[in-house]
């Protein structure tokens, strides 16, 4: 005989607005250049994305949190508080963090990865580049060519380190390598405490190389190869609720004309100057290290 307990309870279950609520995961995308991108134009920043992680670990039924990652790196300072503001959240809520890779995940695009407790990429994705670059122009020989004298007073023998109009000192160059040998060291040692003996023992891993998401895979950067809806559905049911979360806010018009597309679009080209083309070109030059 059919257990008419069985049979009611089925029935309410079914019900609108009554039965057990499906799993929910909320996703926090994370895109684009980590840091400041010039005037009037931000890139991920702390300040810009703790809404939205605050947001994200809110509800009390969420059962992980997600990262959708898609950055070619930036400001070493504002992914790795970018990165500790989710794992303190992750603390504070007991909540999993699941990280997934798109395009590309390198350099501070990889430190925002290392706040999952598991990474995932696709095979195709960019992964890695655990090291630190700085880089610049020297002009001395233009100045001489164009009959410029150039003048320059400091208060502080090093204040003028590294001056794009003087001749590369040995010294300067020194005290810089010191100082990214510096924080390339903090870089592995903070992948080296989320990552533990996942890593592989390959002796390229922290030479600033990348590599595509299977041989990441392979070398213990990632857990392994997936793709963020397909990973969520197999592991909390195909009913789960997927809602993500993203860091831009306001009106449309106001991200469109705040946006990156959006500034390219909409604002005048007398508007540009010096400094906003040099920055639209290192933005434009961090991408394409890895052929976006």
């Amino acid at each position: 005989m059919t257990d008419l307990s069985s049979i009611f309870k089925n029935i309410w279950l079914k019900l609108p607005f009554v039965g057990e609520a499906a799993p929910l995961v909320t996703v926090i995308e994370l895109n684009g250049v980590i840091g400041e991108l010039g005037a009037g134009r931000k890139g991920l920043t702390l300040k810009k994305v703790e809404k939205a992680i605050e947001n994200a670990f809110k509800p009390g039924s969420v059962k992980a949190v997600a990262l959708a990652i898609n950055s070619p790196g930036g400001s070493p300072v504002q992914s790795r508080l970018i990165m500790n503001a989710i794992r303190a959240e992750a603390a504070k809520k007991e909540t999993a963090v699941l990280a997934f890779i798109e395009d590309v995940g390198a350099s501070g695009g990889y430190i925002l990865a290392v706040a999952g407790d598991e990474i995932y990429a696709d095979e195709s994705s960019i992964v890695g580049s655990i090291g630190v670059i700085s880089g610049g122009f020297g002009f001395p020989e233009a100045l001489k060519k164009i009959g410029v004298e150039r003048r320059i007073y400091t208060a502080g023998e090093n204040k003028s380190t590294l001056d794009p109009f003087k001749p590369e000192d040995p010294q300067d160059v020194a005290r810089l390598e010191a100082i990214l040998d510096d924080l390339h060291q903090q870089f592995i040692s903070l992948v080296k405490e989320r990552r533990g003996a996942k890593l592989s023992d390959d002796p390229e891993l922290f030479s600033g190389r990348f590599w595509t998401g299977a041989m990441a895979r392979d070398r213990g950067l990632v857990d392994g190869t997936a793709q963020l809806g397909d990973f969520l559905r197999d592991r909390f049911g195909k009913d789960v609720k997927i809602k993500r979360i993203s860091p831009e806010s306001g009106s449309l018009l106001k991200r469109l004309m705040g946006g990156e597309a959006g500034m390219a679009v909409y604002r005048a080209p007398a508007l540009l100057d010096a400094e906003e083309l040099i920055a639209a070109g290192e933005r434009r030059a961090l991408w394409a290290r890895f052929g976006l």
